[in-house]
């Protein structure tokens, strides 16, 4: 009889013991599944963030390049008259200039 005491008293606490551990596997998965979610929100924001400065960087590219193209556009002589004319004045020999009155 003591045997069968013992072992309803061992199976018992097993079955105890292993209720507490599924809380304690419970619980950690709880904690395991709302870290997860924070790093896919955190995600998403980064994912935001990048997508935005991707977009900056396409942009400055893009200014570099049109300056690059208008430093050309200064060593022409094109540009050189349209200055001369427009800034300075000045006209080749023989050229008329008409301007308005209201001007």
């Amino acid at each position: 009889m003591a045997t069968k005491a013992r072992y309803r008293r061992g199976r018992s606490q097993n079955s105890q013991s292993m209720f507490l551990v599924g809380i304690a596997v419970l619980i950690l998965l709880v904690v395991v599944s709302v870290k997860g979610y924070s790093l896919l929100q955190k995600e998403k924001v980064y994912q935001a963030k990048e997508e935005a400065l991707q977009a900056q960087i396409d942009e400055e590219t893009q200014r570099a390049e049109e300056i690059v193209e208008f430093e050309k556009y200064t060593h022409t002589r094109k540009y050189i008259e349209e200055v001369a004319k427009d800034k300075l004045g000045l006209v080749y020999p023989g050229e008329i200039i008409f301007k308005n009155e209201s001007e």
